[in-house]
């Protein structure tokens, strides 16, 4: 934390603001996600209706380049402002799901959050590219990364707890209350000129809702530095999804433990993951950005090698090796966008950067559900360290792309 950039981002208003946001809409949120689910299973008894809780919030990362579209042709810090309003005045409507014929509610409620969700992303990454010293992305993202973590380590207990005293309808009136909070917060916000500049052929108040939304796609595709670090990240996010998939196997195949471990080795990973992120702004200033990415993929891969062997050391030091990897390739594919991408399609190219990063994921869950019923969890796993090390290889071995910073230096 006393590395230049870190103390440096620390001491931005607008960066200290805004972290401080994520910090507090995010334990609502990351409570709020554990609690969906337990809410629908208590009131259905529907294994399957409390696992489409979770799909509910994510299906509209599936539009994010539509969604980004809004985020690059309206004021970003309004945007950002009233994604959060919408949910805090949203939320407070789930008192009334006390039923099982009232669930269609949380649903509904679940997937406006994701569409929220989805827009708060798009318009908080071209905001900061803005708003952020381009020398101070890779500090900003980790440092957000790790506010993000850290609400995970305490968030799920608190909602949990509430859930368990209160019902679900306090969880909720949180959340609510934490997005307020949140808007209050990016409203405080200082940007010079927060709307882009409307210019070029397909940005302009011209070009047809198609070819604004698959901008962002182009930008990607064509530029020989993005195009192999989000197709990094998209292939690690898929192996990811299906070491998530199989974590109750390794607590009860390889460990002999109750599934209740399996909370001690997502705790193992959150700090990892905190730790990753402080460190990562100081090491993408010293490391090139694809040795970073092809670290952390290796990182993961060798975490997940380490959850095959059946002794609990090698467990936890595995879930920490994943919880330090991931982030580096999330942190370097998004502040790679934000330092390539002009500021008139940052927001919809960040959104469909997401959409190919985080579709994988949740694809590979559903395929690792059904993987680990076939395949011995100690023969997937090593399969899957195979796959993460031969990335991280074509990663430092490929052809190297120049990068440009589409900002000069403040």
């Amino acid at each position: 934390m006393g590395d230049w950039g870190s103390g440096r981002v620390l001491r931005d208003r607008n960066a200290g603001l805004y972290l401080l946001g994520v910090v507090v809409s995010g334990f609502g949120t990351t409570a709020m996600w554990l609690v969906a689910g337990i809410w629908v299973k208590s009131l259905t008894g529907s294994d399957s209706l409390a696992a489409l809780t979770v799909f509910a919030m994510w299906a509209p990362v599936l539009a994010g380049p539509a969604l980004g579209v809004l985020a690059d042709r309206l004021p970003r810090r309004p945007l950002l402002v009233a994604a959060c309003l919408v949910m805090a005045v949203l939320l407070p409507t789930l008192c009334l799901v006390d039923s099982a014929g009232r669930v269609w509610l949380l649903f509904a409620v679940l997937l406006v959050y994701g569409i929220c969700g989805t827009l708060h992303e798009a318009a908080e990454a071209a905001l900061v590219a803005r708003a952020v010293d381009v020398r101070l992305l890779g500090d900003f993202n980790g440092l957000r990364m790790t506010a993000g973590e850290s609400m995970k380590l305490l968030a799920p207990l608190a909602g949990a707890a509430l859930f368990t005293r209160f019902g679900g309808a306090s969880v909720a009136l949180l959340d609510a209350v934490t997005f307020a909070l949140a808007a209050g917060l990016f409203l405080l916000l200082r940007v010079d000129r927060d709307a882009p500049e409307r210019t070029g052929a397909l940005t302009g108040p011209r070009a047809g809702g198609l070819a604004r939304a698959l901008e962002g796609g182009r930008q990607l595709w064509g530029s020989p530095v993005l195009r192999p670090l989000v197709s990094a990240a998209g292939a690690v996010m898929f192996l990811a999804g299906i070491n998530g998939a199989v974590v109750y196997a390794v607590a009860d195949d390889v460990l002999g433990r109750t599934p209740a471990y399996v909370g001690v080795l997502y705790a193992v990973q959150g700090a990892g993951s905190v730790l990753s992120g402080l460190v990562a702004g100081p090491l993408l200033r010293r490391m090139p950005v694809r040795v970073f990415t092809a670290a952390g993929t290796a990182l993961f891969a060798l975490g997940c090698g380490g959850r095959a062997l059946p002794y609990e050391a090698a467990a936890l030091a595995g879930s920490a090796l994943i919880g330090a990897g991931l982030p580096c390739v999330l942190i370097a594919a998004l502040t790679t966008v934000q330092r390539e991408v002009p500021d008139s399609v940052v927001g919809r190219t960040a959104a469909t950067a997401n959409t190919l990063v985080f579709v994988p994921n949740a694809l590979a869950l559903a395929l690792g559900a059904g993987l680990v019923a076939f395949v011995d969890v100690t023969l997937l796993l090593p399969a899957l360290t195979a796959a993460g090390l031969a990335v991280s290889l074509l990663l430092v071995t490929a052809p190297v792309g120049t990068v440009t910073s589409r900002r000069a230096p403040v």
